[in-house]
């Protein structure tokens, strides 16, 4: 009785760890008839590790002042053109860049385009 507990032991013992036989396989060695893959490498960062800060001096050195703007800087924006850089410059100065909208200079939609572009600055 005590040898058949310990072979359907040892049977059971088997069958749980051959699944992890059966995925690993020796370093550089490939299943016959199959060509060998590169490991696969995760992109992303380790679990913990800081994420690299984005370069914020291109990006605000980018952003148009659209209260001390030119116009001819003004109209190079997407979906404003002549007259709306007029606009602009005429409900100038802006404590934020939504009262574009929000004072109706320019309709939401270029707005959109724009947003990501422009910053309204203070005069200290």
């Amino acid at each position: 009785m005590r040898l058949s507990q310990f072979g359907t032991l040892f049977t059971l013992g088997s069958l749980l760890v051959s699944p992890a036989f059966a995925q690993t396989a020796a370093p550089g060695a490939a299943p016959s008839g199959t060509a060998a893959k590169p490991p696969m490498t995760s992109t992303a960062p380790a679990a913990g590790t800081a994420k690299p800060m984005p370069h914020t001096t291109a990006s605000t050195s980018a952003l148009l002042d659209i209260n001390t703007a030119p116009k001819d800087q003004l109209d190079k924006l997407p979906q404003i053109g002549s007259a709306r850089a007029d606009a602009i410059i005429k409900g100038r100065p802006y404590k934020a860049k939504n009262e574009l909208v929000d004072r109706k200079i320019i309709p939401q939609n270029a707005y959109d385009a724009i947003k990501d572009r422009i910053i309204a600055h203070q005069k200290s």
